[in-house]
């Protein structure tokens, strides 16, 4: 078993607590469980049969040792007396108390057994590990993490704090606690790993209860919900729809809808039923489609690349520029209609596709956690170039999600069938824009907005920029390369919020305004779910 997989998804939520951005009140308590932390390694190392283990156990309860001699120097720096002045906490408390059972064998699910075998013994020492490895690689996780701090920074008080945990050191043994945990669970059943599974989830979760337990000792930018007013402001999501929230584009479910519904060359149509191509040609349309859309593209975005680089952000020349490629989308969206591939598609179809189309990890999750939270007073705004309304629609309310509002193009259906006519309604990055702007004109002036907007690619570039908060999800070369043509600055979002909170630390202004030239890099919808919602 993996134990360092499995703390991927968990700790990713952590990148945006608040909490994390202090820490005045951690190397105090943290003395508390790390001293127990040592103990429990003591339980492991005596309980383990195995020689190579007991090796390695022994160098992490030095390490340990180590650790509290930084964190008594750091407490002694500030003058803090530990006993004097740091309580308990029922979450350090929690903590603590859970490593003791586990250590004890008293595990949740698992009968109290006599420590009478080596296998015994092993099977208590793995589980032990289980308990404690979150502990290591969620602080190696986090001083990694919070180096960025660092920089530019001279005397920072939790310096020696954030380097210790993102030294080598540190970083090796968090990496060994896992190999030995992995070692030691070599030979233990399906069912003993399950166990493993459970108490490192519990662990992780007691860990991260740990960290909201600390007291704040300053404002924090992030969650932006978090001092969100909804009696005077409105939160408007926008976002755009293919690949960013499904892992392929519309187009390509509509071409395999056709294809696979398309008839054969000697099969006989229905006289009252929308004519439609054979199979044959539908997909050598689709195929002709496809490539021109693909070379001619390139061509634009190249061309795009030729005009003079701007050397600071030039959003009114971008703007002009990117004109070129609203007409070929238009263009391209002409040469669909005029081919005829999308005739005869049948609405409850598209429908069940949608259903069944596959959206980012993440996605529904924030979509849900927002407009189940009344409170917020939050819009969300779905922008697309896809050519049919209903398969977004569908897709959203497969997942639980309605309360979304869908601006895309529609197809024109009689009794059913597709007539392979578009209504045009977003087409390009400028009709995008419009719409994103429209949508803001629209809202009551009575609350002031802040605006995100969540894209992927060129056509939502001038939608990123104008929004209070744009962020790039995904990797595309092509937004990039276009975007720093004019001057525009991508930034990944966790350095991107810490410089806002250097920032709103100085002028104690935390504003987030659009066509700052600055755009926020995501790797995840979890990212995004945390920045704006917190845990």
């Amino acid at each position: 078993m993996s134990a360092k997989i499995s703390a991927c998804s968990v700790i990713s939520v952590l990148k945006f607590l608040p909490e994390v951005w202090v820490f005045s009140q951690v190397p105090g308590v943290s003395n508390i469980y790390i001293n127990e932390t040592n103990c429990r390694y003591e339980a492991a190392e005596v309980c383990t049969d195995d020689d190579d283990a007991k090796v390695g156990i022994s160098e992490l309860r030095k390490n340990i040792v180590n650790e509290l001699k930084m964190h008594d120097a750091v407490l002694e720096e500030w003058g803090i007396d530990l006993v004097k002045e740091c309580t308990i906490n029922p979450a350090t408390a929690k903590y603590t108390d859970f490593l003791l059972a586990t250590a004890s064998g008293k595990v949740e699910g698992v009968k109290a057994a006599k420590l009478a075998t080596p296998f015994e013994k092993t099977k208590l020492a793995a589980y032990t590990l289980g308990a404690m490895t979150p502990c290591m690689r969620l602080y190696a996780y986090i001083g990694n993490e919070l180096q960025v701090f660092l920089e530019g920074e001279k005397n920072h008080p939790y310096e020696k704090w954030i380097d210790s945990y993102a030294s080598e050191g540190f970083q090796a043994s968090a990496l060994q606690t896992e190999d030995l945990l992995d070692k030691l669970s070599v030979t233990l059943t399906g069912e003993e790993l399950d166990i493993i599974e459970k108490l490192y989830h519990q662990a992780m979760k007691l860990e991260i209860q740990f960290f909201l337990a600390q007291p704040l000792v300053q404002k924090a930018i992030i969650p932006l919900s978090k001092d969100h007013n909804p009696a005077e402001q409105r939160l408007t999501i926008f976002s755009d729809f293919d690949l960013t929230c499904t892992i392929v584009d519309s187009s390509a479910i509509l071409a395999e809808i056709a294809i696979i519904t398309a008839p054969k060359s000697d099969q006989n149509q229905p006289e009252n039923q929308i004519s439609r191509m054979s199979l044959a040609n539908l997909k050598n349309a689709w195929g002709d489609l496809s490539k021109q859309y693909m070379e001619e593209y390139e061509q634009c975005i190249e061309k795009i690349l030729l005009t003079e680089k701007a050397e600071k952000f030039d959003y009114g020349r971008l703007c002009r520029t990117v004109e070129q490629l609203s007409d070929f989308e238009k263009r391209a969206n002409s040469r669909v209609v005029e081919s005829g591939v999308l005739k005869g598609l049948n609405l409850e179809d598209i429908k069940r596709a949608g259903q069944q189309l596959i959206l980012q990890d993440g996605c529904t999750d924030f979509f849900q956690s927002i407009i189940r939270n009344e409170n917020l007073n939050a819009d969300i705004h779905v922008l697309s170039y896809c050519w049919c309304g209903d398969l977004i629609r569908s897709s959203f309310s497969s997942g639980g999600i309605d309360g979304l509002d869908i601006h895309a193009n529609e197809l024109i259906f009689q009794e059913s069938l597709s007539t392979g006519e578009i209504v045009k309604k977003v087409e390009s990055p400028i009709d995008k824009v419009q719409a994103f702007s429209k949508i803001l004109m629209n809202c009551r002036n009575d609350k002031k907005n802040l605006t995100v907007y969540i894209g992927d690619s060129v056509g939502d570039l001038l939608c990123l920029l104008e929004a209070d908060v744009g962020i790039v999800l995904g990797s595309s070369s092509s937004l990039r390369r276009v975007g720093n043509h004019f001057g525009v600055s991508f930034v990944p979002l966790f350095p991107g919020v810490v410089q806002k909170q250097k920032m709103y630390a100085v002028s104690d202004s935390s504003s987030w305004t659009g066509l700052s030239g600055v755009l926020y890099t995501a790797s995840s919808w979890a990212e995004i779910h945390a920045f704006v919602l917190g845990s």
